[in-house]
């Protein structure tokens, strides 16, 4: 196990329901990123480890997560780990995740309820003060899924970019369409995106910068 001595991440890939096939091209992603920038990552899909509160690890990042992954000890883990002020990033699915949990849900900020069909579009970029999004232009063209939400989480969290439902098809949030924010949740920075779809996003420089600048944010190693 890795030391607090350094940042540490747990990424957590675990499905009970739809599985992602682009989950090892993201997994290599974060490694490859942690080994860059000197941050150990460790992958994992075993829901005991969360069980010991997670202390060796800065950050735990739910990788397209879907349905139930934690056990009645794990979802005790993960509490502990956001009070103690460790991190949690989400990635795309991982709004599929614990849906019967309140505590997951205002954790991650909001749950996700339909996509159209992957296609291109356009990504609003309302925040450029932040390691996420610093290194976008006003807009960003991505083919994704472009995930709906239940709610918006605008109220309650730090919006950094949002989708333009006018550059594609099927859109059913409107005007105010969240993609991606920050917020901090009972001690915990959190840093979610709903990108992250396909394997080939994975392999972009630009959405590597992006998740990047998410494991910075978990890490408390940014300056946005």
């Amino acid at each position: 196990m890795p030391s607090r001595s350094f940042s540490a991440v747990l990424v957590f890939t675990r499905t009970t329901a739809y599985r992602h096939d682009s989950i090892p091209d993201g997994i290599a992603a974060f490694q490859e990123l942690g080994a860059e920038h000197g941050i150990a990552v460790h992958a994992t899909e075993d829901p005991d480890v969360f069980a010991d509160g997670l202390g060796p690890y800065t950050a735990v990042v739910f990788l397209s997560t879907s349905g139930d992954v934690l056990t009645a000890a794990g979802c005790t883990g993960l509490r502990a780990h956001c009070a103690g002020g460790g991190g949690f990033m989400g990635v795309h699915a991982a709004a599929c995740t614990e849906y019967d949990w309140p505590f997951y849900g205002a954790l991650l900020g909001a749950r996700f309820a339909r996509h159209p069909e992957l296609q291109p579009g356009t990504v609003t970029v309302e925040d450029h003060d932040h390691p996420a999004t610093g290194h976008l232009g006003a807009t960003w063209d991505f083919t994704d899924e472009w995930y709906d939400f239940r709610t918006s989480p605008r109220s309650t969290v730090r919006v950094l970019a949002s989708a333009d439902e006018s550059s594609y098809e099927g859109g059913g949030m409107g005007a105010d369409h969240p993609l991606v924010w920050t917020h901090e949740h009972e001690g915990a920075p959190v840093f979610y995106t709903a990108l992250g779809h396909t394997g080939e996003a994975y392999r972009d420089p630009v959405f590597r910068t992006h998740l990047l600048g998410g494991l910075r944010h978990v890490t408390r190693q940014h300056g946005g």
